[in-house]
C-alpha cells in the first residue's frame, strides 16, 4: 500500500501562507494607489514633497527645553525638543498613574465606607467628564489660581505650589506641564481603578480563604496571593490605558505645553508641509504605541500561568 501525498492545496499551511501573501500583495497594492494620488495632487497644487525644511532655521522659541534649543536651530532640533517633551510626560504620567489607578482600584474593594466611596466618587467623576475640560480646569482654576512665586504655598516643606509651577526639592515643572500631567494622571487613573477591581474579583474566594489559613493578614494576602493572580487579567486592558495616556497628551496644545504635536503644528504653519508633518507625527505615535505594546506584551507573558 503506497502513501501518497494530498495535493498541496489541501495542506492548511499552504492556505495560511498564500492568505498573508495575498494580505500583503492587497496592502501593497492599496498603499500605492494611495501616493500614487497623493502625488499627483501635490503636483496639481504646485507643491513640491520632500522633509528639507528640516534643515531651516525654524525661528520660534520653544518654552519648555530639555535639551539646549534657541529659535536660530533647525525644524528637525525643534521637533526632537518636542518628542523628549511628549517621552517626558508619557514616562511619568505611566508610573504616576498606576500608583493611583492601583491604590484607587483596591480602595474600592475597600471593607472602610467611606474610603470605598472617596475611591467611588474619584472614578466616576474623572472618569466620565472629558479629558480637555478637565486639564483646562487644571491649567486656569488651580495653577494660574494659585499664589505668585513669593507666596507660594508649602506642603510639609517639600513641596511647594505657585503660578511658576510645581516645585519639588530637585526639579521644578512648568504650570503648563504640571497641569498636563495632573489631568493625564487622574483622568488615566479613574479608568485604571476600574481595571484593576475587575482584576481582583475575578480571583477566586477560595484564594482569599487559602491565605488566611496560612495565617496572612489581608495586605500580605492583597500583595502576595490576590494582586499576582489578578495581573494577568490587568495587564491587557492596563496597555490600552498606557496608549491613550501617550495619544492623549497631544491636548496639551490647549494649554501650551510644546509637546511634539504642539511644535508640529507651529512647524506646519511656518512651511505649509502639512503631509509631511502629518507623517512625521504619525510614525512619532505609531513607534511609541508599539513600543509601549511590545514591552507591556513582553511583562504580559512573564506573568501569565503556563500549565504544563
Amino acid at each position: 500500500m503506497t502513501n501518497e501525498k494530498p495535493p498541496f492545496w489541501r495542506d492548511n499551511r499552504f492556505w495560511y501562507i498564500a492568505g498573508q501573501l495575498i494580505a500583503l500583495f492587497l496592502a501593497a497594492f492599496v498603499v500605492t494607489i494611495l501616493l500614487g494620488n497623493l502625488n499627483r495632487n501635490l503636483q496639481r497644487l504646485g507643491i513640491q514633497f520632500g522633509f528639507d525644511f528640516l534643515k531651516q532655521q525654524a525661528s520660534f522659541d520653544i518654552g519648555e527645553t530639555l535639551i539646549a534649543y534657541k529659535p536660530t536651530d533647525t525644524y528637525s532640533l525643534a521637533l526632537w525638543v518636542g518628542l523628549i517633551n511628549s517621552l517626558r510626560i508619557a514616562f511619568i504620567g505611566i508610573i504616576l498613574t498606576t500608583i493611583v489607578g492601583v491604590i484607587a482600584g483596591i480602595a474600592r474593594l475597600s471593607d472602610n465606607w467611606l474610603v470605598r466611596n472617596i475611591s467611588l466618587v474619584y472614578v466616576e467623576v474623572f472618569r466620565n467628564t472629558p479629558l480637555l475640560l478637565q486639564l483646562l480646569f487644571w491649567y486656569f482654576a488651580v495653577f494660574l489660581g494659585l499664589p505668585k512665586a513669593d507666596n507660594k504655598i508649602s506642603l510639609g516643606g517639600f513641596i511647594s505650589l505657585s503660578q511658576n509651577g510645581l516645585e519639588l526639592p530637585w526639579v521644578t515643572f512648568s504650570p503648563e506641564f504640571s497641569a498636563l500631567l495632573l489631568g493625564l494622571i487622574f483622568y488615566t487613573g479613574a479608568f485604571i481603578a476600574e481595571i484593576v477591581r475587575g482584576g481582583i474579583q475575578s480571583v477566586s474566594k477560595g484564594q482569599w480563604e487559602a491565605g488566611r489559613s496560612l495565617g496572612l493578614n489581608p495586605s500580605l494576602i492583597m500583595r502576595l496571593v490576590i494582586f499576582p493572580q489578578a495581573l494577568r487579567v490587568i495587564i491587557p486592558p492596563l496597555t490600552s490605558q498606557y496608549l491613550n495616556l501617550t495619544k492623549n497628551s497631544s491636548l496639551a496644545i490647549a494649554i501650551g505645553y510644546p509637546d511634539i504635536y504642539f511644535v508640529a503644528s507651529t512647524t506646519f504653519n511656518q512651511t505649509g508641509k502639512a503631509v509631511e508633518v502629518m507623517l512625521l507625527l504619525t510614525l512619532t505615535y505609531l513607534s511609541l504605541s508599539l513600543t509601549i505594546s511590545l514591552i507591556m506584551n513582553t511583562f504580559n507573558r512573564t506573568v501569565q500561568i503556563k500549565e504544563r
